[in-house]
């Protein structure tokens, strides 16, 4: 069984950059494609960016392409995302995700989340 653990989450005023950081463990990490996903209040958890097995391969919403950058440490077991130039609207619960092929939807496993505020 797959587990994940969120870290980095945080209150940043606009402008401000954070790193949040995903633990995994339970499997051979390398196998998983990863992702960060986010639920903003009153909305629906949305896709934001994912990273191959390998890390070769990234995808990223158009939203946060240039000021976000997934990556991975497959010796660490974990994912990371750089947040930069963060807005009020990058306020969200960010989640972690696994499967194991790059795409934009139905991960098999998720973390429980952790919160990032944007004060304007």
């Amino acid at each position: 069984q797959v587990q994940l653990v969120e870290s980095g989450g945080g209150l940043v005023q606009a402008g401000g950059s954070l790193t949040l950081s995903c633990a995994f463990s339970g499997r051979t990490f390398s196998t998983y494609a990863m992702a960060w996903f986010r639920q903003a209040p009153g909305k629906e958890r949305r896709f934001v960016a994912a990273v191959s097995g390998s890390g070769r391969n990234t995808d990223h919403i158009d939203s946060v392409r240039g000021r976000f950058t997934i990556s991975r440490d497959n010796a660490k077991k974990t994912v990371y995302l750089q947040m930069n130039s963060l807005t009020p609207e990058d306020t969200a619960v960010y989640y972690c995700a696994a499967a194991l092929t790059l795409r934009r939807f139905e991960y098999d496993y998720w973390g429980q989340g952790t919160q990032v505020t944007v004060s304007s």
